[in-house]
Order: C-alpha cells, then sequence, then structure tokens
C-alpha cells in the first residue's frame, strides 16, 4: 500500500507480500477489502474497548485518531478506495452498531427513532471528516480531532450521551480554547 493505491493490488501481490499462497489469503478473507477491514476492526475495536472500563467517547474518538495517525500509509491508502467492500462503508457499519450497543448496554433499550437518525447521520459525516483530516497535509492533533468530533454532535444525540456519562472532556476543552 505503501506503493501502489488499494484498487490497483491484487490479492496476488499481497500474498506474495505475506510468504502466503492465494489459496491460503481466501481461506481467511473474501477479497483485499476484507483483509483491509478486518485490520482496521481490530484497531478500531482497540480504541472503543476502554470505554466499557469508564472512559468516553472523546476518549476513545482520540485513540482511533492516534491509531490511524500511527498507521497513516495503511489508512490514506484504505480510506482513498470507494469499492462497495470499501473501509469507509465498514468504518461507518462499526461505529454505528458500536453506538447503538452502547446506548443499548446504558438504556436497556434501542435507539429511538430520531436518535437513530442523528446517529445515522453523524456517523456518515465523521467518516467524512476523518478520511479529510488523514488525506490533508496540515493535521490537527488526535484529541483536536476527537474534540471537533464530539462538538459537531447532534443536540439530542449529545444530550442522550451525557445522560449516560458517557460524552467526555471534548466540549469542556473546546469551551476552555474559546474563551481564550
Amino acid at each position: 500500500m505503501k506503493t501502489t493505491p488499494v484498487d490497483d493490488l491484487t490479492v496476488k501481490e499481497i500474498a506474495d507480500a505475506a510468504g502466503v499462497t492465494r489459496q491460503t489469503f481466501y481461506r481467511n478473507f473474501l477479497d483485499k477489502y476484507d483483509l483491509i477491514n478486518w485490520y482496521f476492526e481490530k484497531l478500531l475495536m482497540e480504541s472503543f474497548a476502554r470505554m466499557g472500563d469508564g472512559k468516553t467517547i472523546y476518549d476513545g474518538l482520540t485513540r482511533k485518531f492516534e491509531f490511524i495517525r500511527n498507521e497513516q500509509v495503511f489508512f490514506a491508502a484504505a480510506f482513498r478506495s470507494d469499492d462497495r467492500n470499501s473501509l469507509k462503508e465498514h468504518d461507518y457499519e462499526l461505529i454505528l452498531n458500536f453506538y447503538q450497543d452502547l446506548i443499548r448496554k446504558k438504556t436497556g433499550r434501542i435507539p429511538e427513532e430520531e436518535i437513530l437518525f442523528q446517529l445515522k447521520l453523524y456517523c456518515r459525516g465523521s467518516i467524512h471528516m476523518t478520511v479529510e483530516w488523514l488525506l490533508s497535509e496540515k493535521k490537527c492533533t488526535p484529541k483536536r480531532m476527537a474534540t471537533l468530533l464530539v462538538n459537531a454532535m447532534p443536540r439530542k444525540l449529545e444530550e442522550l450521551f451525557r445522560s449516560l456519562d458517557v460524552l467526555g472532556t471534548g466540549i469542556k476543552i473546546c469551551e476552555k480554547n474559546i474563551k481564550k
């Protein structure tokens, strides 16, 4: 991925670079996008796993952006693809399911229609902004990016996450910066 765009990579090239046969590759993955999605899911779940231990959405987002920054070459290449099985679509499904599960665990019920609508809108927008952040030459820090995403949350969704005590300090950080 350092030298070839994802859409131009072949499974044979990936298998050769990994020192495995194509058959071994296909025993584990449907296609190259499935491999990319598996790797991303592993990193994303690591970044959000700590929320169950009292960490917040802000903390999870900060960790996510730190992972992305540390694996910038991989993610820049992966996010450039718009294939139907692309990382953008996989990221959307992962974070939407994560937030729905978080709401269900904290409230004991599935999100109501308006919250679900805002959640879907927020997840789509956050992926777009993540890709823009990653591909830009001048990046803000992972903490600043997490703050921006927490602050961009639709009002009712923000209120719900605040009431569940999982939002985090992103908004407080921004309010301090505005006063300066």
